[in-house]
């Protein structure tokens, strides 16, 4: 895939596998601590792959951030949505004011909350608290014309690397996604339709709550769109500029910058898949730095993480977004950490666990 933006492209030649090695001396270290091989199940996975995307064997401190990346779409116009559009700008003000889930859940899990504006349709007059990245007010509407220009979607990419790279620069070493946007499950869907191969019908949802009428409309709104503007699915570019949105190009971007630097990205919901199919497609590598935090509502997002080969972490019914399944998945990865950090080992302990060590690793990777 041509991608014609030396930043960009930089930052994709810049992401490498994870470290097979550190990994390796991981599942070693989980092996000998006081407890059955593997009797911790996905707990120990979450530790060692942890290592593998970080590199270091002896992890520091964890240290995560949640991004909710906020923007408008114009497709709202098409009565997609159960809300109005203002609520994406009241949403915002909520978020900085702490009132939301993703501020209760972040401060549960220790997690700082960054709210970045990519493009609201609102001034956002007199507010502090938030990081102004607009690039418009909303995306176009997509079944009248692309939801934005290539360079849009390059720079909304662009936006989302610089912020990774400038949280990891500052310490953070777990990145979290997520987002609010009025309409922002339709454009997540016509991505995920086109860069899966699947049908519209079966990965659209209702969203805020549409009904059945409503969905089925918002069904035929997507169908329209890509038979008018026909992305190609070996051009993730030109996907999110003709059907995606400004948020889904930051969020691809704070995956692409993160995985560069080598931090782990814990993902929310559906909107967040649609960004990760984003960035893998442009670069397949970043795929290893990726954990799925839950299974939401929205059936497009199974399909999303099967294609993307991600097992999530939890499934409780969630649909709300913001970053707010993410930040339950970074409190497992903490009490991951906890586990593979203080925890005894047999020989630390002068537990025999000879048989339990020679049972050995089957099935480790």
């Amino acid at each position: 895939m041509l991608v014609p933006d030396a930043e960009i492209q930089q930052t994709l030649s810049a992401i490498t596998p994870q470290d097979s090695e550190a990994r390796r001396q991981a599942f070693a270290r989980l092996d000998a601590l006081t407890k059955p091989v593997g009797s911790l199940g996905r707990l120990e996975e979450i530790a060692a792959q942890y290592v593998g995307m970080t590199g270091r064997v002896s992890p520091a401190p964890l240290n995560p951030i949640v991004f909710t990346l906020a923007a408008d779409h114009g497709v709202a116009a098409e009565g997609v949505s159960a809300y109005p559009q203002s609520v994406t700008a009241q949403m915002v003000k909520n978020f900085v004011r702490n009132g939301a889930a993703v501020n209760v859940l972040a401060r549960h899990a220790g997690a700082a909350v960054r709210v970045v504006d990519m493009g609201v349709a609102d001034e956002l007059d007199g507010l502090s608290g938030f990081v102004n990245h607009k690039i418009a007010y909303g995306t176009n509407n997509f079944i009248k014309e692309p939801a934005m220009s290539r360079e849009q979607a390059c720079r909304s990419i662009r936006i989302g690397i610089d912020l990774a790279k400038h949280a990891c620069a500052e310490g953070n070493n777990l990145l979290a996604v997520g987002e609010m946007g009025i309409g922002n499950t339709t454009a997540s869907a016509a991505v995920v339709s086109v860069l899966t191969g699947r049908s519209v019908e079966s990965v659209t949802g209702r969203g805020t709550g549409v009904d059945e009428q409503r969905l089925h409309h918002k069904i035929g709104v997507i169908e329209q769109a890509l038979s008018l503007h026909r992305p190609s699915p070996s051009d993730a570019l030109d996907v999110l500029a003709k059907v995606g949105g400004f948020e889904i190009g930051g969020m691809a971007g704070i995956i692409l910058g993160a995985a560069a630097c080598k931090a782990p990205v814990a993902l929310d919901g559906f909107i967040t898949g649609a960004s990760a199919l984003i960035a893998v497609a442009l670069q397949p590598r970043c795929r290893e730095y990726l954990m799925a935090s839950h299974t939401s509502q929205e059936p497009g997002h199974r399909i999303a993480l099967d294609h993307l080969q991600l097992e999530p972490l939890l499934d409780l019914r969630l649909r709300l977004g913001e970053g707010t399944g993410a930040c339950l998945a970074i409190s497992l990865i903490r009490a991951a950490l906890n586990i593979y950090t203080n925890m005894a080992t047999f020989e630390e302990a002068r537990v025999d666990g000879a048989l339990l060590r020679e049972a050995g690793s089957h099935g480790r990777s």
